[in-house]
């Protein structure tokens, strides 16, 4: 199959996801879990299991299948796992021939765009709950499709 540029750039899109995640989620304090900044807003597990719902919900979606996911947070360490699942298995789906039942299109400004949205959200909530992230040089980041 010949190489679809808009295909890659979701698979670079995705790959980004995960990279900024990792930052985010990685070396998380103990319990930034459960840490909001009100009780209306998302804790950091809420956020992290949204964003896999998100990449759970685009493979999905792509196959043709449309699925709403709203799950309830599991634990710090089965979130992050679920993460760097969802987006292996997403990624794997884009780096293959099947065809895609959506434009690419859709998932950049719908649930991808969301995902960065999200680990936006959780870098920040890590500032606000006394542990910041390091800064990172992200437009010269090696940042490559499928190597996470």
């Amino acid at each position: 199959m010949k190489s679809d540029p808009k295909r890659e750039l979701l698979r670079h899109m995705v790959a980004t996801v995960v990279y900024r995640g990792r930052i985010a989620i990685l070396d998380a304090p103990d319990g930034f879990a459960n840490f909001r900044v009100t009780p209306e807003t998302r804790s950091g597990a809420e956020l992290l299991a949204h964003i896999g719902d998100l990449l759970s919900g685009s493979h999905s979606l792509l196959r043709g299948e449309f699925v709403e996911l709203s799950s309830s947070p599991q634990s710090w360490n089965r979130e992050t796992v679920r993460f760097f699942s969802a987006a292996r298995e997403l990624d794997d789906l884009l780096a293959s021939d099947e065809p895609l039942a959506y434009p690419v299109e859709k998932f950049v400004q719908g649930p991808i765009g969301d995902a960065l949205t999200h680990v936006g959200q959780l870098v920040f909530l890590r500032r606000i709950a006394g542990a910041p992230v390091n800064q990172e040089p992200y437009f010269t980041a090696e940042i490559v499709p499928g190597n996470f």
